[in-house]
């Protein structure tokens, strides 16, 4: 195969959300020569940004600085105001730290939080339009419409839109970008300083050298031999949400160099996602295939049985716990059953799915594929353990069951308003949590934790932000947040 030689300032690895960040921030910050490489041919590009609901999770003290960023919303949404919580950095920080069981690192967790609310009006400075998340986000209940703290806006058209909108902002910042071409190998001098990047692309094999280099590709996701290595079984078994071609090049290049490992390797993104969906991501469909309202109702498997406490929290704050929940049920799969008292609550993502339907319940039960006399047993328990008045499904309304393994902390209504329908779920894999140790300046650490010069990192591949589970919407938000960062320290390093 051929080799030539080409330079660049930088070169950003990935073009997903925290890639096209980075691209911009260095362009931005001083490097004139900015490339942009994609493994991925042009009619699949963006990376998992294209398959996201497009959330952005940020801190403020006063709803009002939401206006900014969605100035059309008060005539689109009435009463917007009324139904968005202060959330200040202090709630940012407390959810962080509790759904990550304390793992998340602080320096790291910092950054994010106290940079959320500019880098959103960042982004919108560039050309990347928001909205407010209703379909998303909002629960609408008694005429009111209310936000679940800190989780308020989205991009327009969520991930396609938001891919789409930073293609074009990277287009007019004049970064060049390259389709089907993968990286191989990282480049060093003689210093050890990262120079450069080997690619291979349809005419064979590139070197392609640069001032600095910026890793945006993403884990291990759709690689099922790692899965299999770092998250174990049944993860080598789960359904990818987003692209085929996040396989851990970045990281499996940064680590030949003696990066150091860092965050929750065994742990990741898992979404209940429905049963039927393909084995990657659906360009169309996009996260049309979640099933994310389990809160309503109750989940069970195939022995028959409840697994897990439904109305522990708000969906935002466990959904991405909850798929791998699913997959070590029998079979990886299960079961959500509502009524038709929560019928027109279930998330609009649901109407891509085809539920079973009964009248009765003992109806339903004969139409699943689950030990029934054991399904029986546990939603007559259920039933008479729930409540039937105080549901609020926009508080924690504490309308919880007594005596149940596992109990249910909240929005516990008996399943008692026909029809009822059950919706079969499986676990999806978005992104995982493990990656790579990074100072505040996004900087690559080697092993023996000093800097690797010249080797920048962003997006899912910063490890040490989430563990075992993380907050809704601050995935594509630390995306941002430290793809800025990488951006800016990458640009300064090359013109050094």
């Amino acid at each position: 195969m051929t080799r030539k030689t080409e330079h660049w300032d930088v070169i950003v690895v990935g073009a997903g959300n925290a890639a096209h960040a980075a691209a911009v921030s260095a362009r931005e910050s001083g490097a004139a020569r900015v490339l942009m490489i994609e493994k991925a041919p042009e009619r699949l590009r963006g990376g998992n940004t294209h398959y996201s609901g497009g959330l952005f999770r940020v801190a403020f003290d006063n709803p009002e600085a939401l206006l900014d960023l969605v100035p059309e919303v008060q005539a689109e949404v009435p009463d917007f105001l009324t139904g968005v919580s202060p959330y200040p950095a202090e709630a940012f920080w407390a959810d962080l730290r509790r759904v990550t069981r304390g793992g998340v690192d602080p320096d790291l967790g910092e950054l994010l939080v106290s940079r959320s609310l500019e880098t959103a009006s960042w982004m919108v400075a560039q050309g990347i339009r928001m909205e407010a998340a209703v379909s998303l986000a909002a629960i609408e209940y008694g005429g009111k419409v209310k936000w679940p703290s800190g989780a308020v806006i989205r991009a327009v058209d969520e991930g396609v839109g938001l891919s789409r909108m930073w293609f074009e902002i990277a287009r007019r910042h004049g970064i060049a970008l390259r389709y089907q071409t993968g990286a191989q190998q990282l480049i060093q001098d003689r210093s050890g300083r990262v120079c450069g990047v080997v690619v291979r692309d349809q005419e064979g094999i590139t070197e392609l050298s640069a001032g600095s280099v910026v890793l945006a590709c993403g884990g291990v996701e759709a690689n099922p031999e790692w899965r299999a290595r770092y998250l174990r079984q049944p993860w080598d078994m789960a359904k990818v949400r987003g692209t085929a071609y996040n396989t851990g090049d970045g990281l499996r290049m940064a680590l030949e160099l003696g990066a150091l490992p860092f965050g929750h390797w065994s742990g990741n993104h898992g979404t209940p996602i429905d049963a039927d969906a393909p084995p990657y991501g659906d360009r169309q469909l996009t996260d049309k295939t979640n099933r994310l309202s389990y809160p309503l109702g109750v989940m069970v498997n195939t022995d028959g049985d409840r697994f897990i406490d439904e109305g522990e929290d708000f969906q935002l704050y466990t959904y991405a716990k909850t798929g791998g929940a699913i997959l070590l049920q029998p079979g990886h799969v299960a079961f959500q059953i509502f009524d038709a008292k929560v019928s027109e609550l279930l998330e609009p993502r649901y109407v891509t799915g085809t539920p079973l339907l009964a009248d009765t319940l003992d109806e339903l039960i004969d139409k699943l594929p689950v030990v029934k006399a054991r399904l029986k047993e546990i939603l007559v328990a259920y039933n008479a353990a729930a409540r039937s008045v105080g549901f609020d499904p926009t508080v924690h309304d504490g309308l919880a069951t007594r005596g149940l393994m596992p109990d249910k902390s909240n929005w516990a209504q008996p399943l008692d308003s026909p029809p009822f329908r059950a919706y079969p779920v499986t676990g999806g894999i978005t992104f995982t949590f493990g990656g790579l140790r990074v100072d505040q300046n996004a900087q690559v650490l080697a092993s023996d934790w000093t800097m690797i010069e010249g080797l920048y990192t962003c997006g899912e591949m910063v490890g040490g932000l989430f563990h075992h589970n993380y907050p809704g919407g601050s995935g594509l938000t630390s995306g941002v947040v430290f793809g800025r960062i990488a951006g800016r320290a990458a640009a300064e390093s090359a013109a050094d």
